[in-house]
Order: structure tokens, then C-alpha cells, then sequence
């Protein structure tokens, strides 16, 4: 990737800053914020243009920004969320590197010039990461909310990063569009860094120091916790949606197996009925073989409409990385045909034991297993079907795309 810097010519750094009710903290980081002109100037950058996004404040936040010199305010009538705010003032600024951080006083802005090298260096997204350094003050709940979510993240992404919430990144301004769409609450972040990873972009953390905030905090663990999980779980199923899907549908495979190897193990050795217990594992092991599979089946579809729409390539699915030469998928016709020719047949044998005498008692296991074949091996041909369909609707355009493009030129 080419440096983002020209010779001879400064690049700009744009700094947002979202306020809401700041009065105590917003004059300690606006005056930190407009000291960085000469760190700056050392790396060949111009600036910084400072934008406030004042959200609806109820306090002196906005009359407070605008005694200052060099700094814009824009005012939202009502609260609208920490990422509208943010949303607001990246649309007004002007800078080639685009920044933020919170004005509560929690981040160091003194870092911007070492986040700033690294974005000159080439890179799209360069995070302040709080967890990666030792001095931070970050309050327990927050800090083990934080490792939930970031995990989260590095699972739906396939990629680490330490510090997935961080508020106070150095955007390059042509990376911001495959950034988009973003939410308008305190999830923005986490979702920018997730959209970062899906989109390939380059994405670099520089440790930085946290300190507690000033003021009262506008976090609410459950209300906004619940709301990171489900944005990330959400954010991810719209790029690699078998990621997610695929992991859950394995887990039921994977279950349903445990339970099945544990019931044969039991029939081989003479027993033919089970409490309540065995009951229950065997009503288990059906709803999670047959759930388990719909699952993969759908996240991997699912992998092909968004390949569809987005006009690219499917992703690599599952592990991040193909694991055979041909994708699992593609098999799922012929495997679907003989699971379920082996359900029948199994079926069959159970039916002719049955007419022989034998009772109920001894074939409940074989029709059970006949069943869970059955309806897995129909799920598996469907599933077939969608995708090869899906598969030749995303070829067409692609044909249509070329043929166009050969034609104009």
C-alpha cells in the first residue's frame, strides 16, 4: 500500500470529538487536542481541525467550545448516540486522516502523532489499544467486558485484535466509505473494527495509556452489553454468515454424535430401555443432529447470497481457511442422497424386524436413527440445490459484468 504523505505536501488531520454533557472535561481536551500543532508539524502533518459534535447537551458543553479559537461546534438538537455524533462530525471534516477520541478525558491525545505515523505508514485503521499497555485504569467490569467482546469479535472476524471498543482511532479518509454502514450508539466501535476486518483493510494498534473518566459515565453494561453482542453477531452474519451459523450447527453435530455413540454403546450391551434420562438425551440428540446440520446448511447458503450481492467471491467459510480442495458444500448433494438412502434402509431393516416379532422395545434405536438420516439427508440435498442455484444466478453476473465491460471498451 503507498503511503498516504506526497512530497512536499502536509497532510491534514481532522479530530472529532463527541460530546455529551462535557462541561468538566471538554476544556482539559481541547486545549490537549490544539497543543499537538507542533508534535505534528514533525511528521510532515498540518493541523489539527478540530470538530466538536455537541449531542444534545443539557449543560454548558457547547458554549464552553465555542470560547475557543480554531475549534467547530455542531450541535445536535436532541441526544442521537455516540456513533450519530461521530457520524456527524467524520462527515464534516476536511483532513486526509481522520481522527476521534472521547472528550471525557479517559484518552491521551498526545498519541496522535504515533497513530498518525502509522496511517502514513499505510495503514487504514490504526486503533489506540488500551489493553495492550500497562498503564490503564480501566474499571474491572469495563476491562472483562471488553476481553468478552473483543474475543467475540476476533471469533466472527478470525483475526486478533486486543482492544476491539477503543475510542480514539486515526482513520485514513479513503478507507471511511467500506467502513459504512455504522450504528449510532456505543457500539460504533466495535463494529467499525469488525467491518475493517471483513473488508481486508489494514488495521494496526498502537498501545496507549487509559485513564478514568471525568464525570459520569454514559455506559450501561447490560443495556449496551447485550447491544455489542448482538451488533457484532449481526455485522458478521452479513459478511461470512457460515462463521457464525457453521459454528452453532457444529456444536449440534457434534452433540448428536456424543449422545448417539453413548445409546449404540448401551443397546450393544443388552439394554433396551432407558429412564427419563435416556429419554430426554435421545429427544436431545434428534432435535440437535437435525438442528445442527439446518444450521451449517443455512450459514453455508447464506455465504453464497452474500457473495451474490456483494459480488464477490465466497469467503472461506468456517476455520477462516479452506480445509479440502473441493468446499464441504459442494458435497452435500451426494451426501444428503446417501445419508438418507441409509435412513430408509435402516427404516426398512427396522420394519422387517418388526414384522418378524420383534418388539418395539428392541427397534425404538434403529427407528429413531432412521429418522434423524431421513430428515438430515433432505436437509443436505435442499441445501444443494439453494447453493448451486445461487451459485449460477452469481456467475451470470459476474459473465454479464464482463461481457458488458468488454463490450464498452
Amino acid at each position: 500500500m503507498k503511503p498516504l504523505r506526497e512530497p512536499n505536501r502536509l497532510t491534514t488531520l481532522s479530530v472529532v470529538i463527541p460530546a455529551f454533557n462535557e462541561e468538566r472535561a471538554i476544556p482539559g481536551i481541547l486545549q490537549r487536542v490544539l497543543s499537538l500543532r507542533s508534535p505534528l508539524a514533525q511528521f510532515g502533518i498540518s493541523g489539527p481541525e478540530v470538530i466538536v459534535v455537541d449531542d444534545g447537551s443539557q449543560d454548558r458543553t457547547a458554549e464552553i467550545v465555542r470560547s475557543f479559537q480554531g475549534v467547530s461546534v455542531i450541535r445536535h438538537p436532541e441526544n442521537r448516540g455516540y456513533g450519530a455524533a461521530l457520524k456527524t462530525g467524520l462527515a464534516k471534516a476536511n483532513g486526509e486522516l481522520v481522527a476521534f477520541l472521547d472528550a471525557d478525558g479517559t484518552y491521551p491525545p498526545e498519541r496522535f502523532p504515533q497513530l498518525c505515523r502509522e496511517a502514513l505508514a499505510g495503514a487504514d485503521l490504526v486503533i489506540g489499544s488500551r489493553m495492550s499497555g500497562d498503564e490503564s485504569d480501566m474499571p474491572l467490569v469495563r476491562r472483562i467486558g471488553n476481553v468478552l467482546f473483543t474475543g467475540l469479535v476476533n471469533l466472527m472476524g478470525n483475526r486478533r485484535v486486543r482492544d476491539c471498543a477503543s475510542g480514539m482511532r486515526v482513520v485514513r479518509r479513503e478507507a471511511l466509505p467500506r467502513l459504512y454502514p455504522l450504528p449510532d450508539g456505543l457500539n460504533f466501535t466495535p463494529i467499525m473494527s469488525l467491518r475493517a476486518i471483513h473488508e481486508g483493510l489494514t488495521l494496526v494498534e498502537v498501545p496507549i495509556p487509559y485513564r478514568e473518566r471525568v464525570g459520569q459515565s454514559k455506559l450501561r453494561v447490560v443495556r449496551d452489553g447485550l447491544r455489542y453482542a448482538q451488533s457484532i453477531v449481526w455485522t458478521a452474519l452479513s459478511y461470512n454468515p457460515v462463521r457464525a451459523l457453521g459454528a452453532l450447527g457444529l456444536c449440534g453435530v457434534i452433540l448428536a454424535l456424543v449422545i448417539g455413540l453413548g445409546l449404540v454403546t448401551l443397546r450393544l450391551r443388552g439394554v433396551t430401555t432407558l429412564g427419563p434420562w435416556g429419554v430426554a438425551a435421545t429427544f436431545t440428540a434428534l432435535v440437535a443432529g437435525v438442528a445442527g446440520v439446518s444450521l451449517f446448511s443455512l450459514g453455508a447458503t447464506f455465504n453464497y447470497l452474500v457473495s451474490l450481492f456483494r459480488q464477490q467471491p465466497v469467503r472461506l467459510g468456517l476455520f477462516g481457511k479452506p480445509l479440502f480442495r473441493t468446499p464441504l458444500e459442494r458435497h452435500f448433494g451426494w451426501a444428503g442422497i446417501l445419508v438418507g438412502v441409509s435412513g430408509l434402509a435402516l427404516a426398512g431393516v427396522a420394519l422387517g424386524l418388526g414384522l418378524r416379532g420383534w418388539e418395539v422395545a428392541r427397534l425404538w434405536l434403529y427407528l429413531v436413527g432412521s429418522a434423524l438420516l431421513i430428515l438430515v439427508g433432505m436437509q443436505l440435498v435442499i441445501s444443494w440445490v439453494l447453493m448451486r442455484t445461487l451459485q449460477e444466478l452469481s456467475d451470470r453476473e459476474v459473465r454479464t459484468d464482463n461481457d458488458l465491460r468488454g463490450g464498452s471498451g
